[in-house]
């Protein structure tokens, strides 16, 4: 890899990761006496992906300022996890359980999804790659004034697998890419991959494209035009073979040195 300016390979970019927040008491053999207090949690197969490819993962708390970290990072993964909260998109807000997003890493958590929304802005307005990661590609969707598909109706292709990490998916869940795109370039015409989810990008925010779709017109890929951003509904960091997004993100950081 080599920057555009010259910059060395061996200078290597700073990726920032995001990730979620839970009482230690959720850990298995933790000490009860501090079971109260907060972790930040991030799923390691992300920094993994991201050092095999060349960068340099950094992990983002909450209180990591958006607008501050993004004049420092050369590249942002936002990251699975959790439904956004309704209240982002204008989804029905009684599905919301009055339960502490801290106790149960499962339910909707408010404070991550500010955090992710300030994020993709702020990378947005500085023009750092942006890696969009299955909720991750709904909150790149979201910041740009989109909606959600809240539940997936069963169907044609399971897009909730019941496969365990890491897969490379099954047969049915093929995604055909547009001529042109990034995952086509990246991909070819199409790909199996995994699926952990049932909402789905519904109408896309300002600019963004849909670039991949599964054989039920579910929208598996989006890009911005003329912009290193690309989200995806898979997850790169648990396919089992080497996902080349997660290169792409790294090279694209490289270019921006």
């Amino acid at each position: 890899m080599s920057a555009t300016d010259g910059t060395p390979t061996s200078v290597r970019p700073l990726i920032g990761i995001t990730g979620r927040r839970i009482r230690l008491d959720l850990i298995r053999g933790g000490d009860p006496r501090y079971g109260d207090r907060c972790t930040d949690s991030y799923m390691s197969d992300y920094a993994n992906r991201i050092a095999r490819a060349g960068g340099l993962p950094v992990n983002l708390a909450y209180e990591t300022d958006a607008k501050a970290v993004c004049h420092w990072l050369a590249g942002v993964v936002i990251t699975g996890g959790q439904d956004v909260h309704p209240a982002c998109w204008g989804g029905d807000t009684s599905v919301v359980r009055d339960v502490d997003p801290r106790a149960n890493p499962m339910v909707h958590d408010a404070e991550r999804d500010a955090y992710e929304l300030a994020l993709v802005r702020a990378a947005l307005d500085r023009r750092i790659p942006v890696l969009a990661v299955c909720r991750g590609m709904q909150i790149l969707n979201i910041a740009l004034g989109g909606t959600l598909v809240p539940d997936l109706p069963p169907g044609e292709v399971r897009h909730l697998s019941p496969e365990t990490a890491p897969t490379d998916g099954t047969a049915d869940h093929l995604v055909t890419f547009e001529p042109g795109s990034i995952v086509a370039g990246l991909f070819g015409a199409r790909a199996v991959t995994n699926s952990w989810h049932h909402q789905a990008v519904d109408r896309c925010g300002r600019g963004l494209l849909v670039t991949g779709r599964t054989a039920d017109g579910v929208v598996e890929a989006v890009e911005l035009p003329d912009a290193p951003v690309l989200g995806v509904q898979w997850h790169p960091e648990w396919m089992e073979r080497d996902d080349p997004t997660m290169t792409w993100i790294v090279e694209e950081a490289v270019k921006r040195l």
